[in-house]
């Protein structure tokens, strides 16, 4: 079936390009390695050749157009048999605005280089295109804005059937849809959602994923890899983490706390509990702190609804949990009317289920406030990202001995820890997430205060 030649990523930030010019023309044979057109980047001009071998059936976007997204198709390539008859006639159509974006997986050109795919070389110039080149189609689309991948007779057939190919499950490989999905799907199928969709308002463009998994493999042609597949848990977290650095506006406030007084506590305690074969670690007072502070100051004790804030009356306090390919946040609820004892049962009995993945979803989602700890991998401070819709998470450093100065003003050594609080400026601003880490540092250095 005709392939599309996609306008590749020349770089990993690269979000679009010129294409500067046309080394082919329709018609023209070309074979795996042929240079196809010189691209400009925002830092040079760079040629990039084919992949596979056909004919160059259409080209869809003409030298010298500028801002073009990467992954934006820019012509059509035909296998052996094939003609230009079996281009979809929506090649013609005008080409997408500046605003739409492709979701395209993977480039059918790769950036020219000396072999072993370790970077392209500037262009040396070339024969231009002297076709008459026409404009790219735009490609449908879901409701989520991704791009549904379908063969050209596909899309034709699609059309004349009045056919949503959202709604259609594709059986050709990485899921493109077929001649055969469309002949089989029905227009009842499909004719409600598309209905539906029209009367929806324009969705925004897609945000870019960085390079195409294709673009990123040919900078490493040559040497040797382990190839890691994705599993639903690294998917999911990559999505999360990725939407909180985009539409999350973090801000970092950063405290020292003085642990004495809380490891004396605790030593003390954890010798009185040990016949009932409880020990309690910092991580406790750390949860139970936190849950008490939500307390005090229960304006920050919320999370982003989207058009609204929730504020939460009880403190469900969530902790990272890190397990092989991924991590748990299990959520403590209530946890301000906990004892540190039954605080600590809980926190080890999620633990426990979470590395064997036995957890349900109502343990490990909700919250609106969370824990890291990286304290016990020696990590003296560092930043966490916040996990929606929750309000603010405290990345807890390791306890290191520093010399201090004591409330007389003499010169003496205490056990410190970093903290600092990622806070979601939507839900609580500044003096409120000042306000509620103080209360968090008064806990941890009056630890007697959290039994009261």
């Amino acid at each position: 079936m005709p392939t599309e030649i996609l306008m590749p990523a020349l770089s990993p930030t690269m979000e679009e390009g010129t294409l500067a010019k046309w080394l082919v023309k329709e018609g023209d044979s070309v074979a795996s390695g042929d240079l196809l057109a010189e691209i400009e980047t925002d830092k040079a001009t760079m040629e990039f050749e084919a992949v596979d071998e056909g004919t160059i059936g259409k080209i869809l976007i003409e030298s010298g157009s500028e801002g073009v997204k990467v992954n934006t198709p820019i012509a059509v390539l035909l296998e052996e048999g094939e003609s230009a008859d079996d281009i979809d006639s929506a090649a013609s159509a005008p080409a997408p605005k500046a605003d739409e974006k492709s979701d395209e997986k993977a480039s059918n050109a790769k950036p020219a280089g000396n072999g072993n795919g370790g970077g392209a070389k500037p262009a040396t110039g070339g024969g231009a295109s002297d076709a008459a080149p026409a404009k790219a189609p735009a490609a449908p689309t879901d409701d989520k804005g991704n791009r549904v991948f379908a063969s050209p007779l596909a899309r034709r057939i699609a059309a004349q059937k009045g056919l949503d190919l959202s709604q259609i499950t594709g059986s050709g490989p990485r899921g493109r849809i077929v001649k055969a999905d469309v002949e089989a799907a029905k227009p009842t199928e499909t004719a409600a959602p598309a209905a539906a969709a029209k009367e929806q308002p324009a969705k925004s463009a897609a945000m870019p994923t960085g390079a195409s998994a294709d673009t990123v493999a040919a900078m490493y042609e040559g040497r040797e890899y382990d190839e890691v597949k994705l599993d639903g848990m690294r998917k999911t977290v990559a999505a999360r983490l990725t939407e909180a650095k985009q539409t999350i506006p973090h801000f970092y406030l950063r405290r020292e706390i003085r642990m004495d007084a809380l490891m004396k506590f605790r030593a003390d305690l954890n010798k009185q509990l040990e016949a009932r074969g409880v020990k309690l670690s910092v991580n406790d007072f750390i949860i139970k702190a936190c849950a008490l502070a939500l307390q005090a100051v229960p304006d920050a004790n919320a999370v982003w609804a989207g058009d609204r804030i929730l504020r939460l009356r009880p403190s469900d306090v969530a902790v990272a949990v890190a397990i092989e390919g991924g991590l748990f946040t299990p959520v403590l609820k209530d946890a301000e009317m906990k004892s540190l004892s039954a605080l600590s049962a809980e926190m080890k009995d999620l633990a426990t289920r979470a590395r064997d993945r036995k957890l349900s979803p109502g343990e490990y989602q909700g919250g609106s406030f969370a824990i890291s700890n990286l304290g016990m991998y020696g990590i003296d401070n560092f930043d966490a990202v916040i996990n929606p819709p929750h309000g603010a998470i405290l990345a807890v450093g390791a306890g290191v001995k520093k010399p201090v100065v004591g409330a007389d003003g003499e010169l003496t050594t205490a056990t410190v820890i970093s903290v600092t609080l990622s806070v979601d400026h939507r839900v609580i601003d500044g003096a409120l997430g000042a306000e509620l880490l103080q209360k968090i540092v008064e806990n941890l250095e009056n630890p007697m205060v959290m039994l009261a």
